[in-house]
């Protein structure tokens, strides 16, 4: 079993904490883009989110991004809000079956996207981990069978693309630089606000009057916790770790949404989905250890400490070192 840092334990456990949180959100975006809409519940999220993010700024007084660092958080912003919106816009027109299956597409896409950028192909096990994942996934939401696609299911799909290139963009655009991870969070949130503001513009008056308890708890979790919370790890952790390990620890979202949907909807578990739940965790960590290891031998290639690939890992020759000193 491979060591873990105890920072990358806490990479990996708030990474976890995203996909929860974004499993949660279908729920919570399928009734407030019922309430109001897709573009004015897309516009009060990120009304919210940016107002507090702009706030904890403020308080901690981040300097936003300029120059090159401006123009790639303004292009995240832009390719965030095609995420968000195409997700939602997909959900409110399609079964959650499958849009927990489809978006989760991501989760292939972003390893070959990942792998082309640094021209370093990941092992096959990876594939086959990646793969099993989403078998795990069709298991896990084919309870009431799996449709032809719909209109909604092809803009899920198209999310899924874009969610996978915003990712490994974030991950290669932003590592090298010293910007803040806040400000630059911030910037995307201003430009999804903005977006859909002007978009919703003529009815975002009158939905923000018709919400009701339960729809302002959807607006407050989607914004601070869906958004901020989410947006802020999800980039402070692709600038530590790969953008493929952050993918595919976040491809536990559909173990989460169904989660949600036992507790707050009440619906039942099949043994297909039980086997499809446990599939999932099991993919994922097995990908994320083929994916780790897979690094730590590029690395010490590139450093000369590992010629081939038949020769020990970093690790293994690191822990030899400390017990020769020992």
């Amino acid at each position: 079993m491979p060591h873990f840092s105890r920072s990358e334990r806490t990479i990996d456990l708030l990474l976890i904490g995203v996909a929860a949180v974004w499993g949660a959100s279908f729920l919570s975006a399928k009734e407030l883009a019922g309430d109001v809409g897709v573009p004015s519940a897309v516009a009060l999220r990120f009304l919210v989110a940016a107002a507090a993010l702009g706030l904890i700024c403020a308080l901690r007084r981040e300097r936003l991004p300029r120059g090159r660092g401006l123009v790639i958080a303004l292009a995240l912003g832009c390719s965030q809000a095609a995420i968000i919106g195409l997700e939602t816009w997909g959900v409110s027109l399609t079964s959650a079956t499958n849009a927990g299956l489809l978006i989760s597409l991501a989760l292939v896409m972003t390893p070959v996207l990942e792998s082309i950028a640094a021209r370093s192909w990941l092992p096959r096990s990876y594939f086959v981990a990646a793969v099993a994942a989403v078998v795990g996934v069709a298991l896990l939401v084919s309870g009431g069978g799996i449709r032809t696609p719909t209109a909604g299911d092809l803009l899920v799909i198209a999310a899924a693309t874009v969610r996978a290139f915003h990712v490994t963009a974030s991950a290669h655009l932003t590592r090298a630089r010293s910007d803040s991870s806040l400000g630059v969070v911030l910037v995307q949130m201003l430009v999804c606000a903005g977006v859909f503001t002007a978009a919703s513009a003529p009815a975002l008056p009158s939905a923000v009057v018709s919400l009701d308890a339960g729809g302002w708890f959807n607006v407050l979790f989607l914004g601070l916790l869906c958004s901020v919370f989410a947006f802020v790890v999800q980039l402070w952790a692709v600038r530590r770790t790969s953008a493929t390990r952050a993918s595919i620890l976040m491809g536990t979202e559909p173990v989460w949404a169904l989660l949600v949907g036992v507790i707050l909807a009440g619906e039942a578990i099949e043994p297909f989905g039980v086997c499809g739940a446990a599939l999932i965790i099991a993919a994922s960590y097995a990908g994320q250890a083929i994916e780790r290891r897979h690094r730590l031998r590029r690395v010490a290639r590139v450093r000369g400490l590992c010629p081939g690939p038949a020769l020990a890992s970093a690790e293994q020759r690191q822990r030899k070192a400390h017990a020769e000193q020992q």
